[in-house]
């Protein structure tokens, strides 16, 4: 049969300037997945508060981490598709997207109809669902599909954060560094969200956000579409894999924004607190990032350590993304086949 094969990533600004950014921030930052408050009230703080000040700060980050080839999640989101391309039969056409930014969904999505395929298969390449981002991103494909005169079947691969590929390859990647490093403490950081949009998606009313943590114990009816619950169910595999107890790593989540409460514990704060507690090297995995990205790159590699280093620690080390390792092409070579 043949396929087409769209991969789609969150996003990154053109360029690393006050300009591109505020572009890139301004199609994120109205979606509605993503800023989840009434209208008006969203387009109040993206434009009086957000976009009159952010763009330049998020160019000095993005600065920091540009390569030559560009952007590090564009520059392995095609290394990624491109490999993945190779380990598919030739009936399989492969593109990449950005749900945010260029190259666009839209785009992608004609060059994939234009080839008359039997079917299409979407891979967001969310590892844990949440609406702002899985969600999102499939919105925006059936709405775009939902103008075509011609639409092929469609298929979706969904979440992966329990997938045994997946997890075998952030283990392989991150088993030489526990070893060689010999960290005192591990953190598994994911990327935050809202409480808000947590407790809005919930299977089963009033089974989230338990303050003992009981609700993300274990993965049931009750939480299934739960983004903290997923990445809990993630860490628990991966310390499996990678022989921690309990009591050698920690979950957390980055990235807050604004002063409504996000899912705790914070990493910031975890990290600072490690460093207090005399914990002097730290190994973090960032399992919701499959490229390498602004988030791993900037905020944990760089603003994180710094964080460490001035609550005391030596040395914090960041375990590198899945990128196109050959490991995790393969593992998504067999998710598109199971598809």
């Amino acid at each position: 049969m043949k396929s087409g094969i769209l991969i789609v990533n969150l996003g990154t600004p053109d360029a690393p300037s006050p300009g591109k950014v505020r572009r890139y921030l301004r199609e994120f930052l109205s979606d509605p997945r993503v800023l989840d408050i009434p209208a008006l009230g969203r387009w109040i703080l993206l434009n009086l508060i957000i976009l009159p000040f952010r763009p330049r700060k998020s160019a000095d980050a993005y600065e920091k981490i540009w390569t030559a080839a560009g952007s590090p999640l564009l520059v392995h989101t095609r290394a990624f598709a491109e490999k993945l391309r190779a380990q598919l039969p030739e009936d399989c056409e492969v593109e990449f997207a950005m749900r945010y930014g260029n190259p666009s969904i839209e785009s992608k999505l004609d060059i994939l109809l234009a080839r008359s395929p039997e079917e299409l298969i979407i891979l967001p390449m969310y590892p844990q669902y949440s609406s702002a981002s899985t969600g999102s991103t499939l919105e925006k494909v059936f709405s775009i599909l939902g103008r075509k005169w011609n639409v092929p079947a469609v298929r979706v691969i969904g979440p992966f954060y329990a997938d045994a590929g997946f997890l075998d390859s952030i283990a392989g990647i991150g088993r030489p560094y526990l070893d060689s490093f010999a960290p005192d403490h591990v953190l598994f950081s994911y990327h935050g969200l809202p409480e808000r949009q947590i407790r809005r998606g919930e299977s089963y009313q009033g089974h989230c956000l338990k303050a003992d943590d009981s609700c993300c114990a274990a993965i049931s009816w009750k939480n299934n579409y739960c983004y903290r619950a997923q990445c809990f169910e993630t860490s628990r595999q991966l310390a499996r894999r990678l022989g921690l107890a309990p009591g050698q790593y920690t979950v957390c989540f980055q990235s807050r924004l604004g002063r409504t409460p996000w899912i705790k514990p914070y990493t910031d704060i975890v990290v600072a607190d490690l460093g207090r507690q005399g914990k002097k090297k730290l190994l973090v995995f960032e399992p919701s990032f499959t490229a390498d990205c602004l988030e791993t790159l900037e905020e944990i590699s760089l603003r994180a350590q710094a964080t460490f280093l001035e609550a005391g620690g030596q040395k914090l080390l960041l375990v590198p993304s899945l990128n196109g390792s050959d490991a995790w092409v393969r593992a998504a070579r067999e998710l598109v086949r199971k598809s």
